[in-house]
Order: C-alpha cells, then sequence, then structure tokens
C-alpha cells in the first residue's frame, strides 16, 4: 500500500536572494497546538501525541520559486532542508510558499508555508525560550517536567515584562512597518514547536522564525530539551552567514550552555554583536557566567548578567537599543 505523506513545515525566513524553508516528512500527522487551557492530564496526553511520529527518510521534496524548481531530500529523520539563491532579489515582506514531494501530481502532499523576508534593519535579535523568555526550570529535572508535561501553552509563565523588552526591541531604531527581526532559537524539539509558537503567540511577544533541534520519539520525551549544545551554536552560525549585514543581540539564561556558546561567537564576530544578554536563574552559575561575560565585553561588546527584565530594559535604553 502506498504510504501517504504529509509535510510539516516550519516558518522560513531570507534575505534578499538567500532563502531557505525547512520541515519534516511524515506518515503521521502532528497534532495541532491550540492556545486554549487545557487541564494538566489532557496537556500530558496532547504532549505525548505530539512525540508519537513517524518520520520518512529519503523522500524528494520540491518547492517552486519564481519559476525555478528547487528540490532536496529528507534525511533519516523526516527533516529536509531548502536553500536557495532566488534569480531576483526578493523585497521584504511574508510570502507564501507551496511545498510538495517531488512527482506528486495532485495535492496528496502538498502543504502552504511562509518564508519571512525582514527589512533591513540595523539590528537582529536572537533569543532562546527556555528560561529565557518562559519560566521552565531546565536545571532542575522533576520542576522542568511538570512544567511542560502538565501545563499547556496558555498555562506557562513567563517572565514579568519580557514581552514588553522584546516589544519595545522589536521597533527600536526602526518603525512599527518596518520591525526588527527575530529569531527563537531552542535546544526544544521540532515537536514542540507549535507548542512554543502559541506561547509566544499568547504572551505577545515578536512573531519570528524558528530554530529548533531534532525531533525526538515517544521513548525520548523524558530527555526534551537535552540536546547536544554544539548544534544550537551552528544554527545561530548561520543566521550571521545568512544576514551579513546585521548586528545582533543575543538572549539566553545561564541554566545550561547559553554564557559559553554565546562566548564563541563573540570569538569570531566581534564586531557583529551588539549585546549579550543572560537571564540569571541558577544562582549558583552567577559568578561563572559572570566571568564569561567579562571577557565577552572586552571585545566591546555591551554585556548584562539580569534578573528582572525590567534591569535589562533600562540597560538597552542605556545603551541605545531601546529609542522609543
Amino acid at each position: 500500500m502506498e504510504k501517504k505523506l504529509r509535510l510539516k513545515l516550519y516558518r522560513g525566513f531570507g534575505h534578499t536572494h538567500d532563502l531557505l524553508l525547512f520541515g519534516h516528512v511524515l506518515s503521521s500527522r502532528l497534532k495541532k497546538e491550540l492556545t486554549e487551557e487545557r487541564s494538566a492530564f489532557g496537556n500530558l496526553l496532547h504532549l505525548i501525541n505530539l512525540f508519537i511520529v513517524k518520520p520518512v527518510g529519503k523522500i524528494p521534496v520540491q518547492i517552486i520559486w519564481q519559476g525555478e524548481v528547487i528540490e532536496t531530500i529528507s534525511e533519516d529523520d523526516g527533516f529536509f532542508w531548502l536553500e536557495w539563491k532566488a534569480a531576483d532579489k526578493t523585497l521584504a515582506g511574508n510570502y507564501p510558499a507551496m511545498v510538495k514531494v517531488s512527482g506528486d501530481t495532485g495535492s496528496r502532499s502538498a502543504t502552504q508555508g511562509e518564508i519571512i523576508v525582514p527589512h533591513l534593519t540595523q539590528y537582529a535579535f536572537i533569543s532562546d525560550i527556555d528560561d529565557t523568555v518562559m519560566v521552565s526550570h531546565s536545571a532542575f529535572g522533576l520542576k522542568r517536567i511538570n512544567e511542560l508535561f502538565f501545563k499547556s501553552p496558555a498555562k506557562r509563565k513567563v517572565f514579568a515584562d519580557v514581552a514588553t523588552h522584546y516589544q519595545l526591541l522589536a521597533i527600536s531604531n526602526t518603525t512599527p512597518e518596518e520591525p526588527n527581526p527575530f529569531f527563537y532559537v531552542s535546544s526544544s524539539e521540532w515537536n514542540l514547536y507549535d507548542y512554543l509558537n502559541a506561547v509566544i503567540t499568547v504572551n505577545r511577544l515578536p512573531h519570528g522564525a524558528f530554530l529548533l533541534s531534532q525531533m525526538k520519539k515517544w521513548y525520548q520525551l523524558f530527555k526534551t530539551g537535552k540536546t547536544k549544545h554544539e548544534a544550537k551554536l551552528l544554527r545561530i552560525s548561520r543566521l550571521f552567514v545568512l544576514f551579513p549585514k546585521q548586528h545582533f543581540v543575543l538572549f539566553g539564561d545561564n541554566s545550561q550552555s547559553d554564557p559559553g556558546i554565546y562566548e564563541r561567537l563573540s570569538q569570531k564576530y566581534s564586531n557583529r554583536i551588539a549585546a549579550v544578554y543572560i537571564r540569571n536563574v541558577v544562582i549558583k552559575n552567577e559568578m561563572a557566567t559572570t566571568l564569561v561575560l567579562k571577557r565577552i565585553e572586552e571585545r566591546n561588546i555591551a554585556v548584562l548578567q539580569f534578573t528582572h527584565s525590567v534591569e535589562a530594559i533600562a540597560h538597552s535604553r542605556n545603551i541605545g537599543l531601546i529609542t522609543v
């Protein structure tokens, strides 16, 4: 029997001629995340469904862009990455993009995605999510499990004033019509894409593109978020390459490896990093984080380790990141 394939697409992005869109080829549909509140048991069942996936590798996938056919093949875990150079300059805006399995003449697997081409602004913002935007207790196993397993996106707590800070940054040194781009880069898996996007939406943080970690299966559920952080470094580095004229501001926390990742980025891109912000969520890591940030600061990059977002807002105003 012919396998019924489904494409799960994630928000793509690009810069003038360089564009990319990515997703997964699956033989089962990922349950759509909803933003309304659910009971603890209801959220647990929903979460389990997000990890009951059947990726399909070695499947040819294509997109037609400006009359040109761009193709790739899904990896063993079903993930595919379409990246191409457009013949004509792509103006800033949001573009629909239809992706399908190559050779599929009908609409069986065709799925419409979205590509965001940001306006050319001075700054772009890269933010972690867990313990940077929302309370996740990543360093504490049982607390972390309780937050993810038993709380729907509508019930997840974000840090006070973090939405205000990001909203101000999105329109600072530019206009509301041409906002600064946001990228949410996390060690969480692609299984949680809709879940995390719902948290961002419910709490009115700036919409942006997500770069997450490799999908996991249901039996790996308790290892969610525990991905090698080298991959996170590579994902962020790709953004520096794709947006060569942008200056970046990096947000993370000291529960895991963000300070070390950002220090390594500062060694290569010191002239393109405007500031590094680290939320202090694990007190025992505070001193070590201070030492890392001091080394970053020696490369003429503004740094701040903070507990409350009001501190970060004041700092951003002081260094000119916020002008409104």
